[in-house]
């Protein structure tokens, strides 16, 4: 039991505690050191009006981020996070995120830190909150910016960046975070011990590994489904002259055009190169199979998405029926139970994660884990606005420390917003180089969050203008 503000919370997971040690010379500034606010802000960026981000289920996205600072009294320290949206209703999100000002607000930084495991479940504890998913939607998505951002702020006390922060943690450390509640009839406490420590071999030249060649990656910046013919196979051959052996369309919205769109990119990469597929929901189980029949001539590595993610069995009917084409699925699930689910019913060949659908990192290392006891390859969905910063690090680790191999994972990148991050990410011949900064790689440039907050940045004061004209 947590008690925490007058709610009584409870969590299945082992009782050991994380501690975080604190990086050299920082223990001093962190005594009694105490969060006095949790700010969020709404940010949003007009990428509609280039169609980037475009697909079947979402034509005009404007990126977005509920943007979640945790503030200290300790001079230069903060956490900082994100949940991403398309624009309308990043308010709902910005609101949701300050219900939880209660139960982080006055707390000690060193409480949080300490106990990562404690402070998810608290969040996630609270009946009343709760009561609005439960552990899904819009609090679901905010409990995991705020635990995220705590995440931020332990390894910015540890001086790591998040990966290695992780990958440093003993494997009974790890399992510590995780909440086995719903999940123990597919992974017990006890096997996910057992596939961390066999992780443990060979995890020095592992992080070596990724030190100095990076984590492989594919992109999407290709195939937004509003892009021209021309610029689909303009870009298609600089994604392969970047280094990209794996490319994404978004499909969906027209077969015929889908077809078309396909044929293009394909004699643009040549046949050596994988093309994914990404129908964003917009199919039935049925539609499914009709469509991937059609694009099946010009060799479909996967299809992400096919149907609606909560479509447990109707995945599992149109895996087998597609097959040896394989289902990625993951960006919208909504937590680790229905990722579970999807497991067990045999729906899913790539498990798409995301940084900011479920709640948090603790979560994420559940999923992780449930994805390594079936066998089932992790790469992660990113694009967005800070979800190829903040997924990157989850994908790190784990490579090094819960998987323990790059064999059939890929990381997706999107070439979108990146110079509005203090740590960006580095993509080099067609891999993520490992972010070496302390933290989760989420905090906005300052000159960024005045521009893109909405509606009063000067971004959107200026398209207010020029619409009223």
């Amino acid at each position: 039991m947590f008690p925490v503000r007058g709610v009584q919370v409870t969590q299945v997971r082992p009782a050991d505690p994380v501690t975080i040690p604190a990086a050299p010379g920082a223990a001093a500034g962190l005594a009694g050191a105490r969060i006095v606010a949790l700010d969020c802000y709404d940010v949003r960026f007009p990428t509609s009006l280039e169609h980037d981000g475009s697909d079947a289920m979402n034509p005009d996205p404007d990126y977005s981020a509920a943007y979640a600072i945790l503030r200290t009294d300790a001079e230069g320290l903060e956490g900082h996070a994100l949940c991403f949206t398309i624009g309308r209703g990043n308010e709902v999100m910005v609101t949701a995120i300050a219900a939880l000002r209660r139960h982080v607000v006055g707390r000690r930084v060193e409480d949080i830190a300490g106990d990562l495991g404690a402070f998810s479940a608290a969040l996630i504890g609270d009946s009343q909150l709760r009561w609005l998913g439960p552990e899904k939607g819009v609090m679901h998505m905010a409990i995991g910016a705020v635990v995220n951002a705590a995440w931020d702020l332990a390894a910015k006390i540890a001086g790591k960046p998040v990966w290695r922060l992780l990958a440093d943690m003993t494997p009974e450390q790890i399992v510590a975070l995780v909440d086995f509640r719903y999940l123990s009839d597919a992974l017990t406490p006890a096997e996910a011990m057992d596939i961390l420590r066999a992780a443990r071999a060979g995890r020095e030249e592992r992080i070596a590994e990724l030190e100095r060649f990076g984590h492989p990656a594919y992109t999407t910046t290709p195939g937004w489904i509003g892009y021209s013919d021309e610029k689909l196979v303009s870009l298609s051959r600089q994604a392969v002259a970047d280094g990209f052996t794996q490319i994404k369309l978004k499909v969906g919205a027209d077969l015929p055009d889908d077809v078309r769109r396909m044929a293009l990119a394909r004699e643009a990469v040549g046949p050596d190169i994988r093309i994914a597929v990404d129908a964003n929901q917009r199919w039935g189980v049925g539609q499914a199979t009709d469509a991937i029949a059609a694009l099946a001539p010009w060799d479909p590595y996967w299809v992400e998405e096919p149907t609606s993610p909560d479509e447990i069995l109707g995945l599992a009917v149109i895996h087998d029926a597609i097959a040896p084409v394989k289902i990625a699925v993951g960006e919208h699930v909504a937590n680790r139970v229905i990722f579970k689910q999807i497991l067990q019913a045999g729906g899913a060949d790539v498990l798409t994660i995301d940084a900011c659908r479920v709640a948090g990192v603790n979560e994420n290392v559940a999923i992780l884990l449930l994805a390594a006891k079936y066998g089932v390859a992790v790469c992660p969905h990113a694009g967005g606005v800070g979800l190829c910063e903040m997924v990157q690090h989850l994908a790190m680790f784990d490579f090094v420390a819960v998987a323990a191999t790059h064999k059939d994972r890929v990381l997706e990148y999107v070439d979108h917003l990146h110079e509005h991050f203090t740590d960006p990410v580095r993509v080099t011949g067609g891999r993520y180089l490992a972010p070496t900064a302390p933290g989760f790689s989420a905090e906005l440039r300052p000159e960024s969050l005045r521009a893109y907050e909405f509606p009063h940045g000067a971004v959107w004061q200026e398209l207010a203008g020029t619409a009223n004209q």
